[in-house]
């Protein structure tokens, strides 16, 4: 009986496990999608800083 229930638990911890890695990684595709649309955009704002205004000019 001890071994039947410790099978449970396990089994419900990986089950646990493999819910929680399948959300990590619908959110990790959700997010890389909406990057990819976003670039996509034409009406999409560019920044005017670029490199230049943030470092100095070397001596």
């Amino acid at each position: 009986m001890y071994e039947f229930e410790l099978h449970k638990i396990l089994h419900a911890e990986l089950l646990r496990r493999a819910d929680l890695r399948r959300l990590a990684d619908e959110a990790r595709r959700s997010r890389r999608f909406a990057r990819r649309s976003g670039r996509q955009e034409p009406g999409r704002t560019v920044s005017s800083g670029g490199v230049r205004d943030r470092f100095t000019p070397a001596a």
